[in-house]
């Protein structure tokens, strides 16, 4: 069925609660201070739900960028139809990370990439901490790697509060929290004194893959 609708996706980005401020003091669960000068992401293969039933929505991959506001939010065109639930994912996946220079939201020059051995980074995270001995008390997480034990891609997958059923000419706005608190203790407790700088695939990353999924929850959906 041809578009006819439009699927919102709306990123909030937060820390404990609050509108996250790039370049501003914070101090996390564990008592550490700190500063995010960047936080980049990406988000790729969304599909909506009605049931068993999967609408899959071509080419979605997209860079998620604090720095950037218009990036934070997505329109791609829908069918009109009832759905009930939404999946992402959280990085690229493994095909897209093996399938040679690309352009847009993937291309190597939005220095998400490493190399065509270990692929897309999927999560970044830099800013400075008191705690860090890295020139200029740096704080380095570049998460990645796309195959194995330790890939660091991560599903997220979203039920509506109820079905909703989205019309033609209408547009479904699906609105994300992310609340970095959890970056640091979500799932493992990963305290800034244990590590300043995570820059390569393995076990570490995934525990930190781990910590970025669950940053995210629905606010919102609604039908306008």
């Amino acid at each position: 069925m041809a578009p006819t609708a439009t699927l919102k996706i709306k990123f909030e980005h937060q820390f404990k609660g609050q509108p996250l401020e790039l370049n501003t003091n914070y101090q996390n669960d564990f008592g550490e201070a700190f500063s995010i000068g960047r936080f980049k992401y990406y988000i790729s293969n969304i599909v909506l739900y009605r049931g068993s039933n999967a609408s899959v929505l071509p080419e979605t991959y997209f860079l998620i960028d604090e720095n950037d506001t218009a990036s934070k939010t997505l329109r791609i065109p829908i069918a009109a139809g009832n759905y009930d639930q939404m999946h992402l994912l959280l990085g690229v996946d493994s095909a897209r990370n093996v399938s040679g220079a690309q352009t847009g939201a993937l291309d190597p020059l939005n220095d998400m990439f490493w190399t065509w051995n270990t692929g897309y980074i999927m999560v970044k995270l830099e800013g400075s901490s008191p705690l860090s001995t890295q020139p200029n008390n740096r704080i380095q997480y570049h998460i990645g790697g796309f195959s194995g034990a330790y890939s660091a891609l991560r599903q997220m997958e979203t039920g509506f509060p109820s079905s909703v059923e989205v019309k033609s000419g209408q547009t479904l706005t699906v609105t994300f929290n992310a609340d970095l608190q959890r970056w640091f203790n979500g799932v493992h407790d990963l305290p800034i004194a244990g590590q300043t700088v995570a820059m390569t695939p393995g076990p570490l990353s995934a525990r930190y893959a781990d910590n970025a999924v669950s940053m995210f929850s629905v606010k919102d959906a609604r039908v306008q």
